[in-house]
């Protein structure tokens, strides 16, 4: 809570009532988006309840909203953006009642499951490279996939410059398997297969940390059981 008077960081006021990450505050702060007090704003400004603070011209208002811990099986073709007015983002997607925003990224022709949020610290950490929290990815591939490559996405390989963290790796059928991250690189999978000479037919994201897709239809979100909420808080908020 940001108490009058007080001052607080203005990517951690927008993170606290579920605009953005704060990562991604800090974006659109420096794509010049956010104003306060009907000017624009700059990275590390501090801010308390008494500003005025518009996003895109939309004022954020209210007190810190309780959290909301969200599980959704994007589609393919929706995309992850944190604007509102973006065509088929997440958000104008599910129209949601509550203010959240997706944690992480899963690419545009990639499935599978995303976890929302309004958490910014919750998402920090999640989506921190530091912090080596998992998650794993079914694929298909358009032929067969030799056990050599599949040692070599496990063991790391070079792509955007340096070389990828160890993953898991585990052969489903000839063209199928499944791989276990710690670092989300953009499009980092499709890369590594493009690298090896695959096109990448199929990408569904199945687990985040302790959050399973299961059978949650393609579309359709749910909220974190609270057995799964207080698992996901102790793995990463309770962690330095």
């Amino acid at each position: 809570m940001c108490v009058k008077g007080n001052k607080t960081r203005l990517n951690k006021y927008l993170a606290d009532r579920g605009v953005c990450s704060r990562r991604a505050a800090d974006t659109l702060i420096a794509n010049g988006e956010v104003f306060v007090n009907g000017k624009q704003a700059v990275l590390g400004m501090m801010v308390g309840e008494e500003d005025e603070i518009r996003v895109r011209g939309t004022r954020v208002v209210g007190e810190k909203p309780a959290p909301v811990y969200l599980a959704f099986h994007k589609p393919v073709g929706i995309i992850t953006s944190v604007d509102p007015r973006a065509h088929d983002s997440v958000i104008s997607f599910l129209n949601l009642p509550e203010r959240v925003f997706a944690i992480g990224r899963l690419d545009v022709a990639s499935s599978g499951l995303l976890l929302l949020t309004n958490d910014g610290r919750l998402s920090e950490r999640i989506t921190h490279p530091r912090y080596d929290h998992e998650k794993e990815y079914d694929v298909i591939v358009d032929h067969e996939i030799s056990d050599g490559d599949l040692r070599q996405l496990a063991s790391g390989m070079e792509i955007l410059g340096s070389m990828t963290k160890l993953a898991v790796v585990h052969r489903i059928d000839k063209r199928r398997f499944s791989i276990t991250l710690t670092e989300g690189r953009n499009r980092q999978i499709r890369r590594m297969c493009e690298a090896l000479g695959y096109d990448v037919k199929r990408l569904v994201r199945v687990r985040v940390m302790n959050i399973k897709l299961g059978s949650l239809p393609v579309g359709a979100h749910r909220p974190l059981t609270k057995k799964e909420t207080a698992e996901l808080l102790r793995f990463t908020l309770d962690r330095i």
